[in-house]
């Protein structure tokens, strides 16, 4: 008994202290803000089709998640407030995925400004040109599609590791100076050995920068781009490149633009729902299944103390498809507790005491609630990887509550109930402890 109590003093607690931190850091200046989609607040979102034809299979999700980071740093340098890089794979079960990256800029109501954000960061190449073409002009260059003059040696400005802006000691023209980190200097070494007398063309975003001629093998992994911009143009070019030079080509697909009006009546909508849909799910437990009602209402409340927590931690970002999935999980949450109360009741009508029908309901009412959940839980991560960034958000918050909901059905509820420690069976006792309108 006094282990029971114990433990309900420290769920007490553990209640205050969630309400609190969510109380307190509820200022979206704080450290674990909610963070919220744009279908919620208002934003921009642009989705990308990135080219993987010159990646390795085994290398796609490296690139992928390298060209993620970089356009995450390229977009914090312009202020935008909290963007939400994601990678996605369309189409896995046809067998022949588009590999796309989401970019969502809350607050960002003009795309043009959104595509310029992206649009900016730069595609460094270095290319091998092709044997039998002859000296070529930076003008036949420019005019002519690089595919047919180059061919690809797989460096690019995902190899990258800094660029630094530097002036040549005899005529003090700017260069810009690359460092490449150990896979690009193996790899450039092994191409300027190969390729010794052949022009290692490199370009900029499909533009020449520079036509020089390999003299000798590279291998400490540094490179210069010279003669090609003033001091402002260098300084510019390095920036871009340190803060991202993007690791694969990228086509623009798909925009979207959602006010920040329509999103702030969806959250509004959102919250109105939840706390509607909470209020009508602890008036039906309380009235149907009294005490224990009372008990899994208190038991949910701390539930959702916990979900919001955790959002707030991990962080997960809220978008109306998520928020729907959290609140239907806030439904979902009591159905374990259901199963046990009506075994408990099954359990009272048999003649049992009222000790042993709690544990007996908690008991034989396990197996039905382990098995129910695993099989939602399942059924979002089925969601959560074949889905889209909006069902994404859907699984994340349906899944993290499902496993939640079995912690305070299961161990939180059973801790109340003992803890209240009613073992004197009698008609008031029966009745508190049955359901609807029987004893």
């Amino acid at each position: 008994m006094n282990k029971y109590r114990i433990g309900s003093l420290v769920l007490i607690l553990a209640l205050f202290g969630l309400g609190f931190f969510i109380r307190t850091s509820q200022d979206p200046n704080s450290r674990f803000p909610f963070k919220f989609g744009l279908d919620l607040v208002g934003g921009t979102e642009l989705i990308y089709r990135a080219d993987v034809s010159q990646v390795g299979s085994g290398e796609i999700g490296e690139s992928m998640e390298t060209l993620r980071e970089v356009i995450e740093r390229r977009v914090n340098i312009f202020g935008v407030s909290e963007p939400i890089i994601q990678v996605e794979e369309a189409g896995i079960v046809s067998g022949n995925p588009d590999h796309r990256l989401i970019v969502e800029l809350p607050g960002v109501t003009d795309i043009d400004k959104a595509v310029a954000l992206i649009g900016e960061t730069p595609l460094l190449e270095f290319r091998l040109q092709k044997d039998g073409l002859g000296d070529l002009t930076e003008a036949e260059v420019a005019s002519s599609s690089i595919d047919d003059l180059f061919t690809s040696t797989g460096i690019t400005g995902r190899l990258l590791s800094r660029a630094t802006l530097q002036f040549d000691p005899t005529t003090n023209e700017p260069v810009v100076a690359l460092e490449f980190n150990s896979e690009g200097t193996e790899l450039f070494a092994q191409v300027t050995r190969e390729n010794v007398g052949k022009v290692l063309a490199i370009f900029l975003d499909g533009q020449p920068l520079s036509l020089p001629v390999v003299q000798t093998e590279i291998s400490d992994g540094y490179a210069v781009i010279s003669g090609q911009f003033d001091a402002l143009e260098a300084r510019d070019l390095v920036r871009n490149l340190n803060y991202g030079a993007l690791p694969l080509p990228i086509e623009l697909i798909s925009t979207e633009t959602v006010g920040a009006t329509l999103g702030e009546a969806a959250l509004d909508a959102g919250v109105k729902a939840g706390v509607i849909g909470f209020l009508l799910t602890v008036i039906f437990l309380v009235l149907w299944y009294r005490l224990p009602g009372l008990v899994a209402s208190v038991a949910l409340v701390l539930y959702i103390a916990i979900s919001m927590s955790i959002f707030k931690l991990i962080p997960v970002t809220l978008t109306a498809a998520g928020l729907a999935g959290f609140i239907l999980s806030i439904g979902m949450a009591v159905d374990a507790n259901i199963l046990i109360f009506e075994r408990m009741k099954e359990e009272l009508r048999a003649g049992k005491n009222l000790n042993d029908a709690i544990h007996e309901g908690f008991k034989r009412a396990w197996l039905s609630i382990r098995d129910s959940n695993v099989s939602s839980i399942i059924t979002a991560i089925v969601l959560f990887w074949l889905g889209t960034s909006a069902v994404k958000g859907f699984a994340l918050t349906l899944g993290l509550g499902v496993i939640i909901s079995m912690f305070t059905a299961i161990t939180a509820s059973r801790t109340f109930l003992f803890a209240i420690g009613i073992t004197k069976d009698s008609s008031i006792t029966r009745f508190l402890y049955g359901s609807g309108i029987h004893r």
